[in-house]
């Protein structure tokens, strides 16, 4: 089951409709930005998923608890134990010190441990602010306090609305520096911004417009070649009838299971058993994958006469760059080739005469 699942979501605010008919899902461990114009429903989404305000309609399910269903003991409780804010304005008590702060969410949980939170405080880099009063802190050492805030019960889910929007580039730069470290231990996040290149850092991106939603998923290039490689590779071994499992692909990828969760959550693979397998879309996919780089391999062999050696490793490259246009002007130039130098099938694209 998914962390989180929301289902048809809808809010209403009189006649206004902040949420329209949303869904979508997180796995454990990603990291989600929510973007949109302002007014498209992402600090509504926010506070909905966090048990801050209820749905109209529609259902928004984490961590196995229906946040819709709650009572308001049951949701006090839900925000305690399940969920970490971290919101634009720091939200910290002025008069209490940064260690009393974090101490104050876990007093909502029902205990309090004076060392567990100087430790999350150290975890921010705070160890020689920890009794500071928050006037006498930066705004990104508040914003800090409020990320050791989030983390001490924790929590399942950390939900941060524009964190950055009132800091300036350096603590901007720090604070996004500690969500990323945060990401990469295996903390979900789910992080409203109306920054494209923080948004660019996530897992995926969700853009919101008018409360309706448009799923984009947003991958560095280094991601997107990773993935063509692990779907390459599954083409091959669906070529030669071979199973493909988890651990075949440790030698191709730093975090194999990683790197298949995320293709698995785009619906690109299946994943049973520690068995792995081409989705319908993964296979277009794959074989899209396999036809650039067969066709990178004959043009540099047959036009360029590069050995083969040298032709892989250059194709290897060229198949990541190459656009359907160029795809289809590489074939019709070199005669819409059957096979690579290797004697392997090129998949005939749309360009390519009917056999």
């Amino acid at each position: 089951m998914a962390l989180v699942e929301v289902a048809n979501l809808k809010k209403r605010f009189g006649d206004v409709r902040a949420l329209d008919d949303v869904s979508f899902s997180v796995e454990s461990g990603e990291w989600i930005a929510i973007m949109g114009p302002s007014g498209s429903g992402k600090t509504t989404l926010i506070n909905i998923l966090g048990g801050l305000d209820t749905p109209t309609e529609g259902s928004a399910v984490v961590s196995g608890v229906d946040v819709g269903r709650l009572d308001e003991i049951g949701l006090g409780r839900f925000r305690a134990e399940k969920i970490g804010f971290v919101f634009q304005q720091f939200h910290l008590v002025p008069y209490l010190t940064a260690l009393e702060n974090v101490m104050l969410a876990q007093y909502f949980h029902s205990t309090t441990d004076e060392s567990e939170a100087a430790t999350v405080l150290r975890r921010v880099g705070l160890e020689d602010r920890l009794t500071h009063l928050p006037s006498q802190l930066s705004g990104g050492e508040q914003q800090r306090v409020a990320v050791a805030r989030a983390l001490i019960n924790h929590p399942s889910l950390i939900l941060a609305d524009e964190p950055t929007g009132n800091l300036d580039e350096a603590n901007e730069s720090t604070v996004v520096h500690l969500l990323r470290e945060l990401h990469a231990e295996g903390h979900t996040i789910l992080m409203v911004t109306h920054d494209p290149s923080i948004g660019g850092l996530a897992d995926r991106r969700i853009e919101l417009a008018h409360g309706r939603l448009s799923q984009i998923t947003v991958y560095s290039a280094e991601d997107e070649a990773r993935f063509d490689h692990v779907l390459e590779e599954l083409w091959l071994c669906a070529e030669v009838g071979r199973r493909a499992r988890l651990a075949r692909f440790h030698s191709l990828d730093a975090d194999p299971e990683r790197t298949i969760q995320r293709l698995a959550v785009v619906g690109l693979v299946n994943v049973q058993d520690s068995e792995v397998e081409l989705t319908e879309r993964g296979q277009r996919r794959a074989r899209d994958v396999v036809r650039r780089r067969r066709l990178a391999e004959r043009l540099f062999t047959d036009t360029f006469s590069i050995a083969n050696a040298e032709a892989d490793s250059q194709a290897c490259k060229f198949e990541h760059i190459i656009s359907p246009e160029l795809d289809e002007r590489i074939c019709s130039f070199l005669g819409h080739p059957r096979t690579c130098p290797h004697g392997k099938p090129i998949p005939p694209g749309p360009c390519c005469p009917a056999e």
